[in-house]
């Protein structure tokens, strides 16, 4: 194995043992995200600078976790319910590192955001508008508002699994009916 796959093998174990470890502890410091990829300070610095080129790392590595489970729920396929429920159950092993991304408000700020999140709004808000557009989903809630309001249960979500107030296997299903309770059109 040549040193370049090396390199990038260790630079996804550090990525990985940082997004476990901020899930939990979104305070921890360097050291501590050293410590849990069972490398040294040094090493850590060499594959980021400091604790901003590390969280931007991990935006990328959550964007890219993210697009990846839109593209796999298949937002286009059946009814946009269905679809919502296809996204949450993808997404789920990546809940935890967009719980720890959805509180770093720098990433979401300025000049410097990252168009990824744009692209993955304008997907999950067409999805919703889709099924406003079907008769699925109230007209009176904005696309753009069960955007928000997805991510916040996502995040939320992930918090309760990780601090053991819920059980993992609830997840999708709590989020699901919780979201869609309140967005499905009313039959009259």
């Amino acid at each position: 194995m040549g040193y370049a796959c090396l390199m990038a093998l260790d630079r996804d174990h550090v990525l990985r043992s940082a997004a476990a470890l901020l899930t939990r502890k979104s305070t921890a410091t360097m050291d501590e995200v050293a410590k849990a990829a069972g490398i040294s300070r040094a090493t850590l610095h060499r594959h980021f600078a400091g604790r901003d080129a590390l969280v931007r790392a991990l935006e990328a590595l959550g964007i890219a976790e993210c697009e990846a489970a839109l593209d796999a729920a298949g937002l286009d396929e059946g009814p946009a319910g269905e679809a919502v429920r296809r996204l949450v159950r993808a997404i789920e092993p990546s809940a935890g590192l967009l719980a720890f991304l959805y509180t770093e408000n720098q990433l979401f700020e300025g000049e410097g955001q990252n168009q990824g999140w744009a692209r993955i709004d304008e997907r999950l808000t067409a999805l919703f508008r889709r099924g406003q557009e079907s008769g699925e989903f109230r007209i009176d809630l904005t696309p753009v508002w069960l955007t928000e309001a997805l991510y916040g249960l996502l995040a939320s979500g992930a918090w309760a699994v990780t601090e053991g107030r819920v059980a993992a296997k609830d997840f999708t299903y709590m989020i699901v009916e919780l979201l869609l309770g309140g967005a499905r059109r009313a039959r009259a």
